[in-house]
């Protein structure tokens, strides 16, 4: 008899299982992603597939019963912001990003303003000791006696203990440290992953407890595992920002109950993560006075309007390539920002080196940014000075237009509430504006017209006005 085979190639990044190995994923497309694995043997005495609470039988939607109460405030209007609005009852929650980002102590300090409302939480920790996590507990502030600390990464004994202390809000860090003993893979491993998330997945819609996933990243900065982890999971969050700054950003990529446009922004010091109720003025904290080449301009994350500095410095190069640098925005993004102020505008940049920056360490993409990128490099191009309590957005087209941009209210209201005196934005936005009064609003219809406008107001540079 032919000797039944006991390994088969799944891939990374979906998990589609294949019995040889591929090149391409047929499923995903993704090339070299096959791994060769262990299959799971399933046994009929085997109960890792069978259902947690009631027997599952149809119902009617009209007697199912919904109640608006079933979201419970985490503590920070920061993370019930990303969330939508709070936690669900009965949601499987994933948070991934960096090591030593802070994803840990984000969610050791939601487990303590959780406890503080009485609601009884389990840490399941498999990369921790009880006593390294006492430590980090004692740092972030006293705990009520409703948190329980559970060391193991056995994924049958944690069901048991979830089934038994029945919970209101679990946390597992780290996922790719649960392993099931029928499984005879690696913990981490596709099929290790997919089947601990499965059943965490069915704790939470058959006991009704709220279940946070910690996730490892790969280099990519994609959860490691497969695909389908993000597709089981209700929501998926992401913590960035460098580990060497002090503010952090919490970003929703996925959330089954509300929107996935809204961020939080978090800044780490020695007790812990706090909320930063106002980013725009934390990511202004410290802009040059009296310097060329930096700009305010306004972003939109959800519903929340961001004021930024957009700096930027052009000079002239003897090399036969000019050199082009980013950070914090779109490479192709600049360049196209470039040709166009080049056929628009009539400036000679292809002999000048350029140099492009986000202030604060912050990832902008935004459209309506390209206006405070333009101003920034003509400013730094001519030399001119732009007024600190100025404020610009809008999106510039190939023709070199300036487009409109949504939500044109809300981001002149949060310049007006920051003290700033003037707001340049397309002129096509300026009839969908109320309630100006306070602030000196100008619109521009072409890249030219802002390059007019820039030098008609030009301001001496801090050279000349000491010269």
């Amino acid at each position: 008899m032919a000797k039944a085979k006991t390994t088969a190639f799944f891939c990374q990044s979906c998990g589609y299982e294949s019995p040889k190995w591929q090149g391409q994923c047929p499923a995903c497309r993704e090339w070299n992603t096959f791994t060769e694995e262990p299959v799971v043997k399933k046994t009929k005495s085997s109960g890792r597939l069978q259902r947690v609470g009631e027997r599952s039988v149809p119902l009617k939607l009209s007697g199912i019963e919904t109640n608006e109460k079933e979201r419970v405030s985490s503590g920070f209007a920061e993370l019930d912001r990303v969330l939508g609005g709070g936690i669900v009852a009965g949601s499987l929650l994933l948070v991934g990003g960096d090591p030593g980002i802070g994803k840990s102590t984000l969610l050791l300090q939601v487990c303590r303003e959780l406890c503080s409302q009485g609601k009884k939480v389990l840490y399941v920790s498999g990369e921790e000791s009880a006593r390294q996590i006492k430590l980090r507990a004692e740092r972030i502030g006293d705990f009520q006696d409703q948190f329980f600390i559970l060391c193991e990464t056995n994924l049958e004994l944690v069901r048991e203990n979830i089934e038994r202390e029945k919970p209101d809000f679990a946390v597992i860090d780290s996922i790719q440290t649960m392993y099931h003993e029928e499984i005879s893979s690696a913990p981490g491993s596709v099929a290790q992953v997919r089947e601990s998330t499965n059943v965490f997945m069915q704790l939470a819609k058959g006991s009704g407890v709220s279940i946070f996933l910690v996730g490892h990243v790969t280099k990519e900065g994609v959860v490691a595992g497969p695909r389908v982890l993000e597709h089981m999971v209700d929501t998926v969050l992401y913590f960035e920002g460098d580990r060497h700054a002090s503010y952090r950003i919490l970003r929703g990529v996925k959330n089954r109950f509300g929107s996935t446009n809204e961020i939080g922004v978090f800044e780490m010091r020695q007790d812990g993560l706090h909320e930063v109720s106002n980013p725009s003025e934390y990511m202004l904290d410290g802009k040059p006075i009296n310097t060329s080449g930096s700009i305010v301009a306004c972003s939109m994350e959800g519903s929340r309007p961001i004021l930024i500095e957009v700096q930027a410095l052009v000079c002239e190069t003897n090399l036969p390539m000019p050199r082009r640098t980013t950070a914090g925005t779109d490479f192709n993004r600049v360049n196209l920002l470039l040709a166009v102020l080049e056929k628009r505008a009539g400036l000679h940049l292809s002999s000048c080196d350029v140099y492009v920056n986000i202030a604060g360490g912050i990832r902008m993409t935004e459209p309506a940014i390209d206006l405070g990128l333009v101003l920034a490099l003509v400013s730094s191009y001519r030399d001119i000075v732009i007024d600190e309590k100025t404020i610009a957005f809008g999106e510039v087209g190939l023709s070199g237009e300036i487009r409109s941009v949504s939500m044109a209210q809300q981001r002149v209201q949060e310049a007006k509430k920051l003290g700033f005196e003037t707001v340049l934005l397309p002129e096509v936005s300026l009839k969908s504006l109320s309630g100006t009064a306070g602030i000196r609003v100008v619109g521009l219809k072409t890249v030219r017209e802002a390059v007019q406008y820039l030098m008609e107001s030009r301001t001496e540079s801090f050279e000349e006005m000491f010269s």
